[in-house]
């Protein structure tokens, strides 16, 4: 089931960025516009999302190449990026949650675009720059450059925000209490349409964290499990 999910959210992905890169013209002043940027967005967190559940395992429990290859393909069509660098930084996370060790977390500040800021710059690669550039150019010989920013790059930003928002910034940020201990992480309040609108169950981040071996979709049991129906 989890590789079925997996390639879902990848194939939605893909086909939704083809129609609206080829057959969309943009109309500022039409909701279709603003909806196709927003369910684009929601797309690329699902790939990251992929990619992270990919990282533990889950999206083809005991099968390590599926996994392997499945969050190196999602990995690279969300921003360019590398699966092994983002799988490294990924498990130092879940080992020192919410400390100096924690490439995921900022110390000299809780300012939300400062540490957004750093959790960007940190990710980001000259490889996945010169892929990224490549990746544009190609698109732009058949593309206008209006489709390819708000459909190819604002969307990418969309989810980079959604993900770091409901994953690491709401979830880690100080003060930590004794109930976030030990993964110092909180997690959403329970409604399971909302938590899976906001970012794919992520916001049940404690749970994660309690559970690292379940995929995502299966959070809300976790949610459940810990803390009642």
């Amino acid at each position: 089931m989890g590789t079925i999910i997996a390639l879902i959210i990848i194939a939605a992905w893909g086909s939704h960025l083809v129609y609206i890169l080829g057959y969309v013209t943009p109309d500022f002043a039409s909701p279709w516009l603003y909806f196709h940027i927003l369910f684009q967005g929601y797309l690329y967190t699902g790939l990251f999302i992929t990619a992270h559940d990919a990282m533990h395992g889950v999206v083809a429990p005991g099968k390590k190449m599926i996994n392997k290859t499945i969050g190196s393909v999602a990995s690279l069509l969300f921003a360019g990026m590398s699966y092994k660098r983002l799988k490294v930084n990924h498990f130092k996370h879940h080992k020192h949650p919410g400390t100096a060790q924690d490439p995921d977390f900022y110390i000299p500040s809780q300012n939300f675009f400062l540490w957004w800021g750093s959790f960007l710059l940190r990710y980001t690669t000259i490889s996945q720059l010169i892929i990224m550039a490549v990746a544009y150019n190609l698109m732009n010989l058949y593309v206008s450059e209006l489709n390819l920013w708000l459909f190819w790059i604002i969307p990418a930003f969309l989810g980079t925000f959604q993900l770091f928002y409901f994953g690491t910034y709401l979830p880690h940020r100080k003060p930590h209490d004794h109930d976030m201990e030990p993964h110092k992480a909180r997690t959403q309040k329970k409604n399971h349409l909302l938590a899976m609108l906001s970012c794919y169950f992520f916001g049940y981040h404690f749970e994660h964290h309690h559970a690292p071996h379940k995929p995502w979709w299966k959070l809300y049991s976790v949610k459940e499990e810990l803390f009642g129906k």
